[in-house]
């Protein structure tokens, strides 16, 4: 059965003990890099929103999924080392420290990112709203 969760308190606890610390750790390794992002889940991951998903992070059964979507694995690709990535992911092991300097990075890169597109839909919203 699969459970829904709704928070990410309750996602964390619904994960083996032995990841919880990691899950945790994650959460405020992007909380302290964007401390105005919103806590949500969205497709059944934690993520943090400001105008739009900043980034989702997920356990798996060897990794820690962090997702920054396809631009920052872009941006950041050359700084995986040997880690697993894809056009939307990289994979931190389970038995391995989080790379902090290199999450933190990657939350600020989108948020700078995310800034960048609420001030340009606002801009073009005041635009129309002139005319």
């Amino acid at each position: 059965m699969i459970t829904a969760h709704t928070t990410i308190d309750g996602y964390i606890q619904a994960q083996p003990t032995h990841v919880q610390h990691l899950l945790q750790q994650m959460r405020e390794i992007i909380r302290k890099a964007a401390p105005k992002a919103q806590e949500v889940i969205s497709y059944g991951m934690p993520a943090f929103k400001g105008y739009r998903v900043l980034v989702y992070f997920a356990a798996a059964k060897e990794h820690i999924g962090f997702y920054p979507t396809g631009s920052g694995i872009e941006h950041f690709k050359g700084e995986f080392g040997g880690y697993k990535w894809s056009k939307g992911a990289v994979q931190f092991p389970l038995n391995e420290p989080l790379p902090v300097k290199l999450i933190t990075r990657m939350v600020k890169f989108r948020l700078a990112e995310d800034k960048e597109l609420e001030t340009l839909k606002a801009s073009t919203k005041n635009k129309a709203v002139k005319k």
